[in-house]
């Protein structure tokens, strides 16, 4: 071979092996980065392509696919009930895509997950149509009707929890919205998306875990719990050292009561029967707003939970002696989500110990086989036994002689608190209405409830939380004893 020639075939050899190690290069060590890449249609044509698993509530699918005509998209997502189930499933969209369980176990449901590897290897060799799997969850069907019947058009939201568990029972929110009418990917979908992100009402916001209000006087559980924890006192039927008037300290300004209560140096058991703001506001000063925030701390306050959807963090606030006397009653910077006051009525319901809350019982395999199974954890133990059974004690008396009788279920030993928080500056908004409660049986308490409703359409006198929330949660209660 001449000079010429050999160099030509050196030259072609040397583009021959670039080729290969752009090949290799681009196959193996950027396939992760490719595949993942938002340009990629061939992608997301995949991902469409068959069917995608369910989320399943009492054994039934929620969730459903269908087969699109007018996208490469081959199935898109449904909902049975959407506005009902979306603060639990969130939204799958092929334009959008996706939030809460259908993000966080978007591969289970896809059937990509590395849990189903076997699945996908196997369904190459039968030809079987590759799906998704199943992500079974924690819900209650008929406590998650009767939260969102109760709520209806009122804004608001429900939570509800197993205390012996953790598990979510019901998780509501209103106003709220049907996910499928922008699951696909057309303008349709994207206008109606775009209608939802602008509605005033919010309900694409998921009160029950990303809305914090003041949770007002439910938030007396929690100082009574840290009053009782910290030796400040120990019998719940000898009167405090509460005088009338109680002026906040630091201040000019006199603690005010709801009407012509008697709080007095009213014991513990009174004080939350009537619901006594100067009581609870005086023993939040004397605790210090460091022993508050240690308490608060234990019921998890200050801190993102995950079920494993997030759920914003309730706030007690490091604050100045008047501020923390105002927190210590549920209102000034204290912050609450409605799953946070949920897990305060567990913790107590459940003598003292905080399991972890969770959705997600069991994912399935497409052929329905179990590959993970949700093993219960204690997340804290914010008061002892003892404390726990007193201040259930409280709770008692305020359902069957106080301000929450309205939770009252016959045969069934039920403890609740009410609330009215405060809302805008001077409290010139109509205030939120608040209720947190449990149910008792021979073997413990299978649910505790947090309702909170923001009724922008009712009269400023008729809101309070043993009127228009503790309805609602009776109703829930009752859903879960009745199917026990």
């Amino acid at each position: 071979m001449n000079k010429p020639l050999r160099r030509i075939a050196i030259f072609c050899g040397i583009l021959v092996l670039a080729l290969l190690v752009r090949t290799n290069y681009i196959q193996y060590v950027r396939a992760d980065e490719l595949n993942a890449n938002e340009h990629n249609r061939r992608v997301q044509i995949e991902r469409y392509a068959h069917e995608r698993g369910n989320i399943i509530v009492d054994g039934e699918p929620v969730t459903g696919s269908v087969e699109t005509t007018d996208s490469d998209f081959k199935y898109k997502r449904v909902w049975k009930n959407g506005p009902m189930w979306a603060p639990v499933t969130g939204y799958s969209s092929q334009a959008f895509d996706s939030s809460q369980l259908e993000s966080l176990e978007d591969g289970i449901l896809t059937g990509n997950s590395d849990q189903l590897f076997f699945d996908r290897t196997l369904s190459m060799f039968t030809g079987e149509q590759e799906t998704g799997g199943n992500v079974v969850t924690t819900l209650n069907g008929t406590a998650q009707k009767a939260a969102f019947k109760g709520l209806g058009a009122k804004k608001g939201a429900v939570a509800a929890i197993d205390p012996q568990t953790g598990a979510v029972l019901a998780l509501a929110s209103t106003p709220s919205y049907d996910p499928s009418v922008f699951a696909g990917n057309s303008m349709k979908d994207s206008d109606a998306r775009q209608k939802l992100l602008t509605d005033k009402d919010k309900p694409m916001l998921n009160r029950a875990l990303r809305e914090t209000y003041p949770p007002g006087s439910t938030f007396k559980v929690v100082t009574a719990a840290a009053a009782l924890e910290n030796g400040l006192y120990t019998d719940i039927d000898a009167e405090t050292e509460s005088p009338l008037p109680w002026r906040l300290p630091l201040s000019s300004n006199l603690l005010q009561n709801e009407g012509d209560i008697p709080c007095e140096n009213a014991s513990l058991r009174e004080a939350l029967r009537w619901s006594c703001n100067t009581v609870f506001g005086k023993m939040s000063d004397d605790l210090g707003n460091e022993k508050m925030i240690e308490q608060a701390d234990k019921f998890g306050f200050n801190k993102e939970v995950f079920t494993p959807v997030r759920a914003d963090a309730s706030i007690y606030p490091k604050d100045n002696k008047p501020q923390n006397a105002m927190a210590g009653i549920g209102q000034a910077s204290n912050r609450a989500t409605p799953l946070q006051m949920a897990m305060v009525a567990s913790a107590i319901a459940n003598d003292g110990k905080l399991m972890q809350p969770y959705m997600v019982a069991q994912r399935q395999a497409p052929n329905l086989d179990v590959i993970y199974t949700h093993e219960k954890e204690q997340l804290s133990q914010p008061l002892s036994a003892e404390n726990a059974q007193k201040v259930q004690e409280m709770m008692e008396t305020v359902v069957e002689d106080g301000t929450g009788t309205n939770a009252q279920i016959k045969g069934v030993t039920v403890g609740g608190k009410t609330g009215t928080a405060q809302h805008g500056l001077n409290n010139s908004e109509k205030p939120y209405a608040w209720f947190i409660s449990y149910a008792k049986t021979d073997s413990g308490s299978p649910v505790a409830v947090a309702v909170v409703v923001e009724d922008g359409n009712a009269n400023r006198d008729d809101i309070s939380g043993g009127g228009l929330a503790a309805p609602i949660a009776k109703s829930v209660m009752k859903a879960v004893l009745d199917g026990k």
